[in-house]
């Protein structure tokens, strides 16, 4: 998962100044795909203008921790020629970053939902690069209110993936896009929870399911740790320096076990419905980075199991080793071996979903 950060982290020493070099790294390490941020709406609005953002966060290092300006085409297209020269596959997704004048919130209806994409898979046809898509996620961890602002209900509606509204959105924006790109398989992205609420719904006009799945978040492991998400104060980084670790190593077998028992019930949900799975943000914690007295190695832990178990399901689709699968964080980047035992495994269980036609 490259999400914004290709494209909004490229200044010197971010990671992805240099794409030749990134994918390269990605391709040595065993990946076949990257899942990255087209910024739709921007697309649709203006490809080749400069658009100036206002920063998600100043914590975490996905995306710029600033105010910064980008051009997404023909950067995009420059993206994917290299991507495609090199035989990795690309999801493309969005976060619906927000601009100065909040052009996001101009999605009043799944139709114009679908016609913003529709607009990127044209500048794709036009360029001859349509074969180098993976699949379409119409909206990261949907209907979230920090990537999906413009999905309004009343305040007495539940804003929930399986709720009545949601299921009509994702099915007729993505029978709109399936009509003109019939062979581009598409989803709704969804975050996983403890009770697994989505799990009981059998969405319809989906061509797979990605569900992120984070011990952290399908157990009272955050809550444990006092971390709320704090997306401009340091605190929370704190308490994670603090807790993290040390809860987990007092009961790993317990966070484990968490873990193997939320991917065995996304796997059931698969099974259900029918479609296969996609991960691309998983397995241990949510927010971590390069940071003092932070050490990746539980985290790895976790991952490693989390693609163990993923994989050994035979129910997913594609499978990402962790949501800090990039240049930016060093220190799990730097473990060639460890990523590329990983990707071994992947490779030898997953088969690429299908759009149903």
């Amino acid at each position: 998962m490259w999400d914004f950060s290709w494209l909004e982290r490229r200044w010197p020493g971010a990671g992805y100044e240099d794409w030749d070099r990134a994918l390269d790294e990605l391709a040595e390490r065993g990946y076949d795909a990257v899942r990255i941020d087209a910024y739709p709406h921007l697309v649709a609005a203006g490809a080749e203008q400069e658009w100036e953002l206002i920063p998600e966060w100043s914590t975490n290092d996905w995306g710029s921790p600033a105010r910064c300006r980008i051009r997404v085409c023909p950067a995009l297209e420059e993206f994917i020629v290299k991507c495609k020269d090199r035989g990795i596959l690309v999801a493309l997704s969005s976060w619906f970053r927000q601009d100065v004048a909040n052009t996001r919130l101009h999605i009043p209806s799944p139709a114009k939902h679908a016609e913003i994409w529709i607009a990127v898979l044209d500048r794709l046809k036009s360029a001859g690069l349509l074969d180098a898509i993976y699949a379409v996620d119409l909206c990261n961890e949907w209907p979230c209110e920090v990537w999906a602002p413009f999905f309004q209900l009343r305040p007495d509606e539940p804003k929930e993936w399986a709720s009545e509204k949601s299921l009509e959105w994702m099915a007729e924006a993505c029978s709109i896009l399936r009509g003109a790109y019939p062979g581009i398989p598409l989803t709704f992205s969804t975050v996983s929870d403890a009770e697994g609420k989505m799990t009981e719904s059998n969405p319809k006009g989906l061509d797979f399911l990605e569900p992120h799945v984070w011990m952290s978040l399908v157990s009272d492991f955050n809550q444990r740790i006092g971390y709320k998400f704090e997306r401009f104060d340091l605190s929370g980084y704190e308490r994670i320096v603090q807790h993290a670790e040390k809860l987990y190593r007092s009961a790993p077998e317990h966070w484990n076990e968490a873990l193997v028992r939320a991917i065995e019930q996304q796997a059931g949900w698969s099974r259900r419905t029918g479609l296969p799975l996609v991960t691309t943000e998983c397995w241990g914690i949510v927010d971590y980075k390069d940071w003092p007295l932070l050490d990746w190695g539980w985290v790895k832990e976790l991952c490693a199991l989390g693609v163990e178990t993923s994989a050994a399901t035979s129910r997913w689709a594609a499978i990402s080793t962790s949501n800090f699968c990039g240049p930016q964080f060093v220190g799990m980047w730097r473990d060639v071996e460890w990523h590329q035992r990983l990707t071994k495994i992947i490779r030898s269980r997953a088969n690429p979903p299908k759009s149903t036609k």
